[in-house]
């Protein structure tokens, strides 16, 4: 195999990878280095010269001129004698330059010479995929189902380039088909081995937001702001936006007519419902708008605490917390104030009893409603041994459920 051959072998992964000529100039040289420095032990006394012009390359190597009867290595130092046939002027101490056929190399050190060489092809292209996708940690790429594993799915771009998508970072109704595209956020690249892994997500409060970015131009252009996103994966996001002018109605230009520029983000996420607000400098304003269309009395703060006690009609608790607490959850996370709701009730006010399963167990509820007393002052206007007559339940029990039943009404 002659140095063009050598070259050519490696022309295909020149093609697919996009190596400059003085990349890949770099990396021949690094190699030849590697190997004359495992077949002769060093590689100080050699020079390697490259002409990536005419594909080929020379080795050539540096003998030190001894004395005759000296010479402690053949295939480093040459006698003096031996040199003066060449040149007569040659002196002791002297180099003597002899050029190195890759042939004379012997064919094992050739083969090895080509694994060397695409292995570091192969960690320069990981290096350079590493730092570009460190630099796109943020964004959203698109890439075709390649594999779907039990924990995880392969996705490959255009370029040949994979994504992992673990299965936490996959919004609960996603449903993947081998050959279809997906889009997904960039969230982190590291070394995994020798080689990058590039892990995308579909759950990132992130992806939400650019996505939004992608589908309404004035987020993208900065006439609107959007303030803060947050969602619960598949189920609820709510997103604050502002806007620099205040001519512009920043809620009304994200959702557009009839929820048209907001639904193609919706669909994207698997029908995840997206209450869009305008944001605050006021911490109440900002809670009560986060909390959606519910009646609220009053907003307590505690800046310093992050903390907000909400007042609101019995009638709206069910409304304020939400479907599994989701609702004020997110409005917590949105404002950045943990949020307790409190019942505000009159003296004409009553509250079911149901209203009270974080007090009381579900089965003392329903032994109570079993006979018709389905609010607090259905109960409290019977006396206890009314209520021992009527009720399969102790008497401690029924006392106990009264005394919290009363609290409720004295506070």
């Amino acid at each position: 195999m002659n140095t063009q051959a050598l070259l050519d072998a490696l022309g295909d992964f020149k093609y697919e990878k996009n190596i400059s000529k003085s990349e890949l100039t770099a990396i021949i040289e690094e190699s030849l280095k590697t190997l004359l420095k495992k077949r002769y032990e060093t590689d100080d006394q050699f020079d390697v010269v490259i002409n990536p012009d005419k594909g080929d390359f020379e080795i050539w190597l540096n003998k030190r001129i001894v004395e005759d009867e000296m010479s402690e290595d053949d295939d480093l130092e040459i006698e003096i004698s031996e040199a003066r046939k060449i040149d007569e002027s040659y002196e002791v101490g002297e180099e003597y330059s002899v050029q190195i056929p890759i042939e004379e190399l012997g064919r094992r050190n050739i083969l090895s010479l080509k694994q060397i060489l695409a292995t570091k092809l192969q960690e320069f292209y990981n290096s350079l995929l590493y730092e570009e996708f460190r630099d796109r940690i943020g964004e959203i790429v698109v890439g075709e189902v390649h594999h779907i594993r039990r924990q995880q799915v392969i996705l490959l771009d255009d370029d040949g380039n994979e994504f992992v998508l673990p299965k936490e970072n996959q919004i609960p109704a996603d449903f993947y088909k081998k050959g279809e595209s997906v889009r997904a956020l960039v969230e982190s690249v590291d070394f995994k081995g020798a080689k990058p892994q590039i892990t995308v997500s579909r759950t990132s409060p992130l992806f939400l937001e650019k996505l939004l970015e992608l589908e309404i131009p004035e987020i993208q252009d900065g006439t609107i702001i959007l303030k803060k996103a947050v969602r619960i994966p598949g189920e609820k996001a709510k997103i604050a936006v502002d806007a620099y002018d205040d001519r512009i109605d920043p809620v009304g230009a994200c959702v557009g007519v009839k929820g048209s520029r907001i639904h193609g983000v919706v669909r994207e996420l698997r029908n995840e419902n997206i209450d869009v607000i305008q944001w605050s400098k006021n911490p109440e304003v900002l809670i009560k708008r986060a909390l959606g269309n519910v009646t609220i009395n009053k907003i307590e703060t505690n800046p310093e605490e992050s903390y907000a006690m909400v007042y609101t009609p019995v009638d709206e608790i069910s409304r304020v917390i939400g479907k599994q607490g989701q609702n004020i959850r997110l409005a917590s996370q949105l404002s950045g104030y943990e949020i307790d709701v409190y019942r505000e009730t009159s003296e004409d006010d009553d509250v079911e009893l149901k209203e009270f399963r974080d007090e009381i167990e579900d089965w003392i509820i329903e032994a109570f409603q079993e006979v018709g007393l389905t609010t607090a002052k259905s109960v409290l206007d019977k006396d206890t041994d009314s209520l021992l007559n009527i009720v399969d339940l102790e008497e401690e029990t029924i006392e106990e459920v009264k005394q919290i039943l009363r609290a409720e009404f004295e506070d």
